[in-house]
């Protein structure tokens, strides 16, 4: 339950390992009746990773954390957070070891199995692009401050397969109502899309409160349901809080998404 969650409550911040810490929500709260189907995984990176070696040396490494849509379970962000602060005292033979141990307890919450690789900072991590056409030049009066699916509309007579993005995703935290911003693709076979129509779309989850996953899937499921498309991929590429930025990955056929780091992330 989201109100048992420590999200929004004054918490302290373990430094010794505590997998307690980790607060499971059901998916199936933020799913309605007749969604579509659809794949996909959570792409979670946590950058702020730290434990100790056995002769207590500090080692640091980012996260790439993967929770399949099909889990029963999400995680909270904040019950993430403060769990993988816990490791920051915790001593550990190796970075195989922390990302194992990382591994079980997150599979153990969200009732899946969750793939877990660290990174210590050898390869880099290059700003990218999203592909295709972006929405945000695009001259529209933007007026509807609800999430409105009738303004999605698509062209039946045309048929395309195309990349489209914006930077101008914006919701609330269901608890705290802090803003969550990022940037939004969607790739697609089917009906031309409305562009305007789908900004104006992406706009109205301004003050919009739900989690980062459930909005994603109400995108996914709005955009079948009024332009039935062929094939469709939702990827929204939220900014860090936290030290976490979470990316869901929603698309109509088997499929995992590529990390990208963005650049605001």
């Amino acid at each position: 339950m989201i109100e048992e969650s420590p999200l929004g409550r004054p918490t302290g911040y373990p430094d010794s390992y505590a997998p307690e810490c980790l607060h499971p929500i059901a998916r199936s709260e933020s799913r309605p009746a007749g969604m579509p189907v659809f794949y996909g995984e959570d792409v979670w990176n946590a950058w702020e990773l730290t434990w100790l070696s056995p002769k207590g040396t500090p080692r640091v490494a980012t996260a790439e954390i993967r929770v399949p849509a099909d889990s029963a379970n999400i995680v909270e962000s904040k019950s993430l957070k403060l769990y993988l602060n816990s490791f920051s005292m915790s001593r550990f033979d190796a970075a195989d070891d922390v990302a194992a141990c990382i591994s079980s307890d997150l599979s153990a919450s969200a009732g899946a199995e969750v793939s877990v690789r660290l990174d210590a900072g050898n390869g880099g991590n290059t700003v990218e692009s999203l592909p295709g056409a972006s929405l945000d030049t695009l001259d529209v009066i933007c007026d509807r401050w609800e999430v409105d699916p009738q303004v999605l509309n698509a062209d039946r007579d045309e048929i395309v397969e195309e990349s489209l993005h914006t930077h101008l995703l914006r919701s609330l935290c269901p608890v705290t109502a802090q803003p969550d911003t990022g940037s939004l693709l969607i790739e697609y076979r089917g009906p031309r899309l409305d562009r305007e129509g789908l900004l104006r779309y992406v706009v109205s989850f301004r003050r919009h409160s739900d989690f980062h996953e459930a909005c994603v899937e109400r995108i996914f499921r709005d955009i079948s349901e009024r332009c039935a498309p062929n094939s469709l991929t939702v990827y929204a590429r939220y900014q860090r809080r936290g030290g976490i930025d979470i990316n869901p990955f929603r698309c109509s056929q088997p499929g995992s998404a590529e990390n990208l780091r963005l650049w605001r992330q």
